[in-house]
């Protein structure tokens, strides 16, 4: 199985858009997306320097804008990566680019929101001196209980060893003067303390933008940040964009689900390295390809040819599926049995998936008719995988 990945803020470096420029097509496809951003994101991504592009108001829509490029430029068909992507992911702001190749949001409404989320975090990152620090090696119990003693956030968790601490300058200082032990903190170079309750002014601004956005249903399995839940309808995933941004990135579960899934490649969109990186120490045996500049092209497709296989995801107009949001078991049990030609209300909970660390709802929506079932009671899911058939109906669609 195939997962493409989109990286976040961070991974940006000066002049990394460069060598793609030489594309006509990319080209004028970055022209548009500046005028939606209103952000000259060519100079931004081949001229501007590293302290130009660390603002959060620039790097955000700049790398939202590079991923996207960059899958056009992999899939010159996009409908071609459905046949060949099982899931997406992104991190941190690289989210939004991921809902944007599955099609819940069109390449100018990611635009647009990912230049409202980078101005309102840089606004609320102005409110108070607050910053983010790496946490290096050591244990991962030991780590969260020290910075809960010192105030501090766990921002983002990326896997065995690599916790990245938030919260006010104070705080960070004193984590440095009393740092948990065998680890190793590097401060980063961040305008704020991201995902963390500082950012609240932030969600609330895209909270009131969002509710004018229109979504679809994902088109392949598309992995949250927030739990590493694979989510199957459009709003849901829009509401966990705009929450995410005070949420911590949950990194390592995000990986969980890509190990449930039995990746056997995953394939990081530009400026790439950073989460590749990561999974060769997560995802042992798991097969990585970083993607930087446009020379690699023609070795990105046949990387995909390689992983590619269809998502059990397919997006027909006239019904809409029910997915299991992780790995586990199916159960009907405990709930009103409805069958083929029955009426599901929109909210109602049709099944669980239950496994050993959790139990989950998954309720319909937006309600419907049932076409059929595509598990049996018992049965063991993937994270994905399609459980019900639901014909829209009336009002509820």
């Amino acid at each position: 199985m195939l997962v493409i990945v989109a990286p976040g803020q961070g991974a940006q470096t000066p002049g990394f858009l460069e060598p793609w420029l030489a594309d006509p097509a990319f080209e004028s496809r970055l022209n548009w997306l500046s005028a939606v951003a209103g952000l000259d994101l060519t100079h931004y991504g081949t001229k501007a320097d590293a302290d130009t592009i660390r603002d959060t108001a620039i790097a955000q829509p700049l790398l939202v804008a590079s991923s996207m490029l960059a899958a056009l430029a992999v899939f010159p068909q996009p409908s071609d990566a459905f046949t060949k992507v099982g899931a997406v992911a992104g991190h941190s702001v690289g989210e939004i680019a991921a809902a944007a190749g599955t099609g819940v949001l069109s390449a100018e409404q990611a635009m647009v929101l990912v230049r409202e989320r980078g101005k309102a975090m840089a606004a609320a990152a102005a409110a108070t001196a607050t910053s983010m620090t790496a946490v290096l090696g050591g244990d991962r119990d030991e780590i969260l209980a020290k910075l809960a003693e010192h105030g501090l956030t766990a921002a983002n968790d990326n896997g065995p060893g690599q916790i990245v601490a938030a919260g006010t300058v104070e705080e960070l200082a004193a984590l440095a003067a009393d740092p948990p032990a065998k680890t190793r903190l590097i401060p980063l170079s961040v305008a704020g303390a991201f995902h963390t309750k500082h950012m609240e002014p932030a969600v609330q601004t895209l909270a009131k933008y969002a509710t004018a956005i229109s979504t679809h249903d994902p088109r392949t399995r598309l992995i949250s940040n927030r739990d590493g839940h694979v989510v199957h309808d459009g709003r849901e995933v829009l509401n966990r964009l705009v929450n995410q941004v005070n949420s911590p990135v949950r990194w390592d579960l995000c990986m969980e689900t890509m190990a449930d899934l039995q990746v056997t490649g995953i394939l990081e969109l530009p400026p790439a390295g950073t989460l590749t990186g990561i999974a060769k120490r997560a995802l042992k045996g798991v097969e990585t390809f970083a993607l930087k500049t446009p020379e690699q092209l023609d070795d990105a497709r046949a990387f995909v040819d390689k992983h590619g296989s269809p998502s059990e995801i397919d997006a027909s107009p006239t019904w809409r599926l029910l997915v299991a949001p992780m790995k586990g078991t199916f159960t009907r049990a405990g709930q009103i049995s409805r069958e083929s030609g029955d009426t599901v209300e929109s909210g109602e909970v049709v099944a669980k998936v239950k496994s050993l660390r959790d139990e989950l709802e998954v309720k319909a929506p937006h309600g419907g008719i049932v076409v059929e079932w595509l598990v049996e009671e018992g049965d063991p899911v993937a994270p994905g995988q399609p459980l019900v058939r639901l014909h829209p109906k009336g009002g509820n669609a």
